[in-house]
């Protein structure tokens, strides 16, 4: 890929498919770099290949599709150009869509009542007076803030307590034909300061559960539960046991039991998340312990596929697995899971009716493509990624392990350029610790390759998708294994003639700008570096980072001694390597202020440094920034390469 080509890339989101199994539609979008902003359409695609693909709606940014049960409509979310996401309704025979909300900050995800003539979703309530309510009062004019809490922002949402999500129900039209005439007002169904996230129906029609924290410490821990109310917003129950982090709930058929993800035990404080593995579980309608349906030692959900889908009597689930994200069949009355999809594939969503499955799945060849599964086999639906394989930019990766000093077998990939070489190398970091470099195209991966560098790329100890006690390897130990992991994979790569091992570079975002920065301090094999979004300094981390007052604690502990041995900060006066340091004004994740201390350090030493700062982003920058911003973000660090580690020729 060169970097313009991000404007090829198609990412398919989660699908949903009618109630007869014939037809799934999917949200389909992509960086639209001349407008500088995304864009994304519904696409209809027949599950028995019988016709191609074909696009069904032309907004601005259209996804999360929904086919009402009883197959009549489909309900999603539409933005206009400079507007927030609302809900809006389309026939399913054909016809024009029609707006039901408008949500002053957006509304979310629509989930259809059973009998078809309710949708539920949750929208932000913004305290009057705040974000553009009052059209006089500019942001710079609204009231000071009170902050009493140690929860009270987000990375890419901002403050959070003056305007908390709610549930809403709104009812469809009466006559849908009527354009002109008034939709129903959307009903707020809950009320309070906490969040409510996940909306569900039950079976009846009459209830809803969704997922908040509302338990005397929930300002101090972790824990969410899934809660049960009246579609009047009566009879407010709570039906998990506040130990764990709940998540993505859905009824049984029979009304009997709610599926849903969850980490079962956050320990006595509800802080203990390190490595502590998501899994699909079940509880009772009625309320009581969570009863998980795979170990979570040895399983954990992967992230990308958003919702719990329900399959007759099992849960269809993604699991992380060296580097794959698999689909996995589980029986809800327990025994062992079955297989869907397996292989060097990452599952991104995943929806079922009548006897098809048809899954989103992502591949090194493409960003994701749609997959039917029936009992006579598997059916590839689309194409989505033909157009930016078509440029011959794309390279696949290699798959390798080493051994650790101590014998540990780390696993991860090489891509390199054609031709013979030998190949500058970069050496990139994946950030986390908890998450893992997945079997799927990379963009980062793919441009760097196409510029001439080979690439090389491990799930140290510390990632996610090898076990909990894998995750749990490098806890109060940063810089210990998972850098002696990283270190080995890079050696035993070196050992291809086709790689320059006089000729390297390192690179990593968040941990991965962690970890790049400490071993800056340790060697100066690196000919340069880029340190991205990076956290530096547990101790500023603390007290400046929407995750700060828990996360250095839980990971690298609390003894000052220790915590001053893992710091990237309190080493950085040993580096010497020429280093890029990146990050975003906006980035409350790893704030600027981590980037900014790292580079003055450098700076005032005389190490050969810069900083480029990205206004108005957060820290999803390289992944969901504006595709201008992205784009020159590729354009900086290909600049940096050239200067300190010139390709001599083009993997193109």
């Amino acid at each position: 890929m060169r970097p313009n080509d991000l404007a090829l890339l198609r990412v398919p989101g989660t699908p949903t498919v009618s109630p007869d199994g014939r037809i799934a539609v999917v949200g389909v979008s992509w960086p639209d770099l001349e407008a500088d902003e995304y864009r994304s359409q519904l696409w209809a695609v027949p599950t028995d290949a019988s016709g191609p693909a074909r696009p069904i709606t032309s907004g601005q940014r259209d996804t999360d599709p929904a086919f009402s049960p009883d197959g009549r409509w489909l309900a999603y979310l539409g933005a206009e150009p400079g507007g927030k996401p609302q809900v809006l309704l389309l026939p399913a025979a054909g016809g024009a869509p029609r707006r039901l909300t408008s949500h002053h900050l957006g509304a979310g995800a629509p989930v259809w009542s059973p009998d078809s003539r309710r949708l539920a979703y949750v929208a932000r309530v913004p305290e009057h007076g705040r974000y553009g309510t009052v059209e006089e009062v500019t942001p710079a004019a609204e009231p000071p803030r009170l902050i009493t809490t140690l929860q009270y922002r987000r990375d890419g949402v901002g403050f959070t307590g003056d305007r908390p999500s709610q549930v809403f129900v709104v009812e469809l039209p009466a006559d849908f034909a009527d354009d002109t005439a008034p939709s129903p007002e959307p009903v707020q169904v809950t009320t309070g300061t906490a969040d409510c996230e996940d909306v569900t129906w039950h079976p009846d029609g009459a209830g809803l559960a969704f997922v908040s924290s509302r338990h005397p410490r929930a300002e101090r821990d972790l824990v969410t539960d899934v809660y049960a109310v009246a579609v009047d917003g009566t009879g407010l129950r709570r039906l998990t046991e506040a130990r764990g982090g709940c998540s993505r709930p859905a009824y049984t058929a029979d009304g009997a039991s709610v599926v849903l993800t969850a980490m079962p035990d956050l320990g006595p404080e509800g802080l203990d998340f390190v490595a502590r593995q998501a899994v699909p579980c079940v509880v009772p309608a009625d309320g009581g312990p969570l009863r998980p349906l795979l170990d979570p030692e040895e399983y954990q959900r992967g992230d990308a596929t958003p919702t719990t889908v329900l399959a007759g009597d099992a849960v269809l689930v993604g699991v992380e697995r060296r580097g794959a994200v698999e689909l996995l069949r589980v029986p809800l009355a327990g025994g062992g899971p079955g297989t869907v999809v397996d292989g060097a594939f990452a599952v991104r969503g995943v929806a079922a009716a009548g006897d098809v499955v048809v899954a989103t799945v992502a591949h090194d060849r493409s960003a994701g493509e749609l997959l039917a599964i029936t009992p006579g086999g598997r059916r590839l639906l689309t194409g989505f990624g033909r157009e930016l394989g078509a440029t011959g930019r794309l390279h696949r990766p290699s798959e390798r392990t080493a051994s650790a000093s101590d014998g540990y077998p780390v696993h991860g990939w090489v891509t390199t350029p054609p031709g013979p070489g030998p190949h500058p190398v970069l050496l990139t970091v994946h950030g986390g610790p908890f998450a893992q470099y997945e079997r799927s195209l990379f963009d980062e991966t793919q441009v760097y390759v196409s510029a001439g560098y080979a690439v090389v790329q491990c799930n140290p100890r510390g990632s996610s998708g090898y076990g909990a006690a894998h995750g749990r390897a490098i806890r109060e130990g940063w810089g210990g294994l998972d850098a002696d992991d990283v270190l080995a994979f890079l050696d035993g790569a070196l050992e291809d003639q086709a790689l320059d091992a006089d000729r390297v570079g390192i690179m990593g975002g968040s941990y991965g700008g962690y970890l790049t920065a400490l071993l800056l301090s340790r060697t100066d094999r690196f000919v340069a570096a880029v340190v991205e979004r990076a956290f530096t300094d547990p101790v500023s981390f603390v007290g400046s980072s929407d995750i700060g007052w828990y996360f250095a604690d839980q990971y690298l502990g609390t003894d000052p001694t220790r915590i001053a041995a893992q710091s990237a900060m309190a080493q950085a006066s040993a580096v010497t390597t020429p280093t890029l340091v990146i990050h975003s004004e906006e980035d409350w994740r790893t704030p600027l202020e981590q980037g900014q201390r790292f580079f003055v350090e450098l700076q005032r030493r005389g190490v050969p440094s810069e900083l480029l700062v990205f206004p108005g982003e957060g820290h999803e920058l390289s992944r969901s920034g504006r595709p201008r911003h992205r784009l020159a973000r590729f354009e900086h660090i290909l600049r940096w390469w050239a200067r300190w580690l010139p390709a001599t020729q083009s993997g193109e």
